[in-house]
């Protein structure tokens, strides 16, 4: 990556297309994850033109893809800010309910069901988290980022990465865990 940013730098910005293909699909999968809900391909379109314009401030060496996340989810912030909380709140689960896999019919439709019951669990189990807790588990799982690119991406040292997300996965089995026993939240 260091070398199509340089060729960017360099004024051939037909290199940037390649950036923008090798992190488009990841950038989607943050922006949905973070809440963009319909607005998601306008916020990572977004993101990539702010990245563009700031491309002299990314730091030689450094990790472009956690760069450009954390662009991603600013942006994503901004377009929640001005559409209003309760608008996104509904894209979001929109989206959530659009976006599940389609499930083949030779599968149990017993088998079918669970896993849709596990994926609605997990969803609220991931709502019931601190803002900082939901951020380092999209991050590391659903963004499948490093611990590495998870730091670089949230601004915080590796060691809070690794505090803050077990902290949050102890919670997610808590919280699933009640949930398999019946138990309220």
């Amino acid at each position: 990556m260091a070398a199509v940013i340089a060729r960017v730098r360099a004024g051939e910005p037909e290199a940037y297309a390649e950036l923008v293909r090798a992190h488009t699909q990841v950038a989607l999968r943050a922006a949905v994850a973070f809440g963009a809900g319909a607005d998601a391909e306008d916020v990572v379109q977004s993101a990539f033109l702010k990245a563009y314009q700031s491309l002299d401030g990314f730091r030689p060496g450094g990790e472009f893809r956690p760069w450009l996340l954390r662009i991603v989810v600013n942006e994503t912030r901004n377009t929640l800010r001005s559409a209003g909380r309760r608008q996104a709140l509904a894209g979001r689960e929109a989206l959530l309910l659009g976006s599940r896999p389609v499930i083949p019919e030779s599968v149990d439709p017993a088998v079918a069901a669970e896993s849709e019951e596990r994926r609605a669990e997990l969803t609220a189990a991931l709502g019931e988290l601190s803002e900082e807790q939901r951020q380092v588990v999209t991050y590391r799982y659903l963004l499948e980022m490093d611990e590495a690119e998870t730091a670089e991406a949230l601004g915080w040292p590796r060691g809070t990465v690794k505090s803050r997300l077990s902290r949050a996965l102890a919670k997610l089995g808590r919280l699933i865990g009640a949930a398999d026993r019946g138990e309220g939240r």
